[in-house]
């Protein structure tokens, strides 16, 4: 490509997560994201383990929509036709949804997560939410880059103990 060249941006696209693109998921987590950014820790064993494959998949299932009885949707990131991560929307109160982003460490960098993040921003809204919330640490600089750029006002919290400091996010969306 010549330096004059023009880079045409990602298509970046939201897709339901039906079996075969939680397999495409799961295979990007494990290849292309450290487990503790993608799960909640869990067995014995650090990293990819069968506690953590086995939460990452029925996370997904539950999180079918958020009229269901787990009040949240997850998504795949879908770059150029490319799985890249996910997000999700769930319901934590009246007029409130939070939402959560992974993405792949190859596809970081790139604008992927602030497409993402405007799309679900619009299914939030058009769900009739007033505000969606994320929740973060003060070292997560991406995300905090990230939320600042969607418009969220950033409140720093306390750090306990060896807890990082947690920052809770909320954009509003009226």
């Amino acid at each position: 490509m010549s330096p004059s060249a023009e880079h045409s941006p990602a298509t970046v696209r939201l897709v339901d997560v039906s079996e075969a693109v939680l397999e495409q998921l799961l295979t990007l987590a494990i290849q292309d994201a450290d487990a503790d950014e993608v799960t909640p820790p869990l067995g014995s064993a650090a990293g990819w383990n069968s506690e953590r494959i086995s939460w990452f998949r029925e996370y997904h299932h539950a999180a079918a929509g958020l009229d269901g009885p787990a009040q949240q949707k997850s998504w795949a990131i879908s770059c150029d036709g490319k799985p890249a991560g996910s997000i999700r929307l769930k319901r934590t109160g009246e007029g409130t949804l939070e939402t959560g982003i992974w993405l792949g460490r190859s596809f970081r960098g790139q604008g992927i997560a602030r497409e993402a993040l405007r799309l679900v921003i619009g299914r939030a809204a058009a769900s009739g939410a007033a505000v969606l919330e994320a929740d973060t640490t003060a070292g997560n600089t991406a995300a905090l880059v990230l939320l600042r750029s969607a418009g969220a006002t950033l409140d720093e919290g306390q750090a306990s103990g060896d807890a990082a400091v947690p920052v809770k996010a909320r954009i509003p969306l009226r």
